[in-house]
């Protein structure tokens, strides 16, 4: 086993914790202080940098870029297109391709973003929700064509619908309809690919719109016993399904209260498994991967985003990550520059090898502040559960429009405070300077909708239709027959169907929700 000590040579003990208080192991149920024994001790987190934008080109010499320095795990942004489920040539499209994530309408957009990238050797996240079944399928087929086994295969896509009903809007199909595919996907991995995690059930975007701390944790978890409940009634096993369940958090500024959110997060999701009959320790652990917080990231002195996403990363480090992203310093006025993408990978670096916070497992355990904010935040979070659970669960509470309207409470009060000056913005409401033009920002230019619709042309012209429609009929007969639809898209996507007809064949049985 290593020794670690500080620089003055004291040596640095593996836990500490407070004689007269009940000692919680790291990586033991309720997994309060992190899922694994020993934590960065023995590895770092996976330290991802998102990124797509554009053509499937040039977001690939983005991720070869990252990799030569240092990131260890690949997280893919789509543009709105690709996420709402039509081709870069549909009317809808117009103004959006490539703009906030990168454009994919098939195998071939595919096979360009991953070229020389084995899919063997890295680990990928997708954030992708109503298209999630799609971008999965086109991932497996991708990883079929190089050789690949698929039992090695590693990631994670979003998946997370109810989230987007909630607080995005990246919908296509109802809710009833959106649960069903994802526990087809749950099934379909948990036999094909099954070290995929199959959903990061997300509160990053119910941060960004608004919520508070309390309100993501509570909200969150509330989506990821839905997805229990919704996977359990078709009769899989939580013991199974459960083990590739992710979360996916935001980190925010307030920087106590963040680390006791993560760490009453991981209690509570080990306590809601096991009412939900999880007796697999691995089953019952809450892995997240963290984002720090792009709505507070400010377009005013944007060079003191840098201090705000350092401390937000080394809150989601204290907090026990698996996985995460940093944003850039320049993200409120464009798309990350290659300079502030790669600054931000180094603020992770510097966290997991300079700071020394890593050499302990769980190094504010035992604080009195910060145990009591744990409680306080997890109390507060059952509190919301209960109310939810007497509305039906999430579908239904939902479906009444609670969360949202909490979140929008939240949000409103949140801006008042910020208007009145009683919550400071450093730059924005106090401290404020004359601000001089922003240069050398990266912009998407708007042709790359002509380049992605003279692609979809010729890949129309030059594939063979007859299988392409067979196969789409053949996804139509097994999604009436409710048969698991994976095989059947994969076979799609195979025979080179695009994104936007695979999104319309199920449109045309499910319809989409009007919210």
């Amino acid at each position: 086993m290593s020794k670690f000590t500080t620089d003055s040579g004291i040596e640095i003990q593996r836990v500490y914790a407070l004689r007269d208080r009940v000692v919680e192991e790291p990586g033991a149920f309720p997994f309060t202080r992190g899922v694994h024994p020993e934590m960065y001790r023995s590895k770092l987190w996976t330290m991802r940098q998102y990124a797509g934008f554009s053509t499937a080109e040039e977001s690939n010499k983005r991720y070869h870029y990252l990799l030569s320095q240092g990131v260890s795990g690949l997280s893919v942004a789509f543009d709105l297109p690709t996420q709402i489920g039509y081709d870069s040539d549909h009317d809808l499209a117009e103004g959006e391709v490539g703009k906030v994530g990168v454009a994919i309408d098939s195998l071939e957009d595919m096979e360009v973003l991953f070229g020389g990238i084995k899919l063997e050797d890295v680990s990928t996240s997708m954030t992708i929700n109503s298209t999630g079944y799609i971008l999965l399928s086109l991932y497996v087929a991708l990883a079929k064509q190089q050789g690949a086994d698929l039992k090695k295969i590693t990631g994670t896509i979003q998946n997370d619908i109810l989230k987007e009903y909630a607080a995005r809007g990246t919908y296509i199909y109802p809710p009833k309809p959106s649960m069903r595919i994802i526990t087809d996907i749950f099934a379909y991995c948990n036999t094909d690919v099954p070290k995929w995690n199959t959903i990061s059930i997300s509160g990053y975007h119910i941060r960004e719109a608004g919520s508070s701390a309390a309100q993501e944790l509570a909200f969150t978890l509330a989506n990821g016993k839905a997805y229990c409940q919704a996977a359990i009634s078709k009769g899989l096993d939580i013991n199974q399904f459960g083990q590739r369940l992710s979360f996916f958090f935001n980190a925010h500024n307030n920087f106590f209260e963040e680390i006791a959110k993560f760490r009453a997060a991981r209690r509570m999701w080990a306590h809601i498994t096991t009412e939900l009959g999880a007796t697999d320790p691995r089953a019952q652990m809450l892995r997240f991967h963290t984002q720090t917080g792009g709505s507070t990231l400010t377009a005013q002195q944007p060079i003191n985003n840098v201090a705000r996403v350092t401390l937000q990363a080394m809150a989601a480090v204290l907090g026990g990550t698996q996985s995460l992203h940093t944003n850039g310093y320049d993200e409120a006025l464009s798309l990350p520059t290659e300079q502030a993408a790669k600054l931000a990978l180094r603020t992770q670096q510097i966290i997991g090898y300079e700071s020394g916070v890593t050499e302990t497992v769980d190094p504010l355990a035992g604080s009195y502040f910060i145990e009591q904010l744990t409680d306080e935040l997890e109390a507060k979070a059952l509190k919301y559960i209960s109310h939810i659970d007497s509305l039906g669960g999430s579908v239904s509470a939902i479906e009444q429009g609670y969360m949202q309207e909490e979140i929008a409470r939240s949000s409103y009060a949140y801006q008042r405070k910020v208007e009145s000056a009683e919550k400071i913005i450093v730059g924005v409401n106090k401290f404020t300077e004359k601000e001089a033009k922003h240069t050398n920002l990266l912009r998407v230019d708007d042709s790359i909708r002509k380049v992605q619709s003279e692609k979809l042309a010729r890949l129309r012209a030059n594939r063979n239709n007859d299988l392409v429609r067979s196969s789409l009929l053949d996804l139509k007969a097994a999604t009436i027959e409710e048969r698991n639809i994976m095989p059947y898209v994969i076979k799609a996507v195979e025979n080179y169907a695009t994104l936007g007809e695979v999104a319309d064949t199920l449109r045309a049985i499910y319809g989409e929700f009007q919210g």
